[in-house]
């Protein structure tokens, strides 16, 4: 049961985040209420998941991975080299995702940022419309939305965490 509610928080947080990745490529914006939001899911999660295992390791992981990551990142912030929300979004994603899911968060990361800044600096690879001149219109502001890749990256762990869970459960078979 424990499992299940911890499941449905972390599914919750997907349209969360796609709404994030949507605002930040679309206004470069990521709200203060947004990441609260995530927040809080991450944390209902994570806690369910201790009190199930009666282990506080992954909690604390998570956290400090949070904290590492927000005192990594609060320097590129200060020299305008990153954005304030990008900062606050990978600090809040190691306690939506779990300490266990670090690694493959890392690495879908380091994947969806290179193909973003690759996009974004390289968008005559693209095809002609809209889509394009916008994206050109961010590489002329020398703006890339690093919203969209921890999102895409953070989306493609729970996606990976939850199916996971339901096969360990039993729910799908495989």
């Amino acid at each position: 049961m424990l499992v299940a509610a911890s499941v449905l928080l972390k599914g919750l947080a997907i349209p969360l985040l796609a709404r994030i990745a949507w605002l930040d490529f679309t206004t470069q914006k990521i709200s203060n209420q947004n990441v609260l939001l995530l927040l809080c899911l991450g944390l209902g999660s994570l806690q369910l998941l201790s009190v199930l295992s009666g282990s506080w390791w992954d909690m604390g992981l998570s956290a400090l991975a949070g904290l590492l990551l927000f005192v990594a990142l609060f320097p590129f912030w200060a020299m305008r080299k990153i954005g304030a929300g990008d900062v606050k979004l990978m600090a809040v994603v190691p306690l939506l995702i779990g300490g266990s899911g670090l690694l493959v968060f890392s690495a879908l990361l380091l994947g969806f940022a290179l193909a973003t800044a690759l996009i974004v600096k390289n968008s005559f690879m693209l095809p002609a419309g809209a889509f394009r001149l916008y994206v050109q219109h961010l590489d002329r502001k020398g703006v890339v939305p690093f919203g969209v890749p921890i999102s895409l990256a953070a989306i493609c762990t729970i996606a990976f965490q939850v199916y996971s869970n339901l096969t360990v459960l039993g729910g799908l078979s495989v």
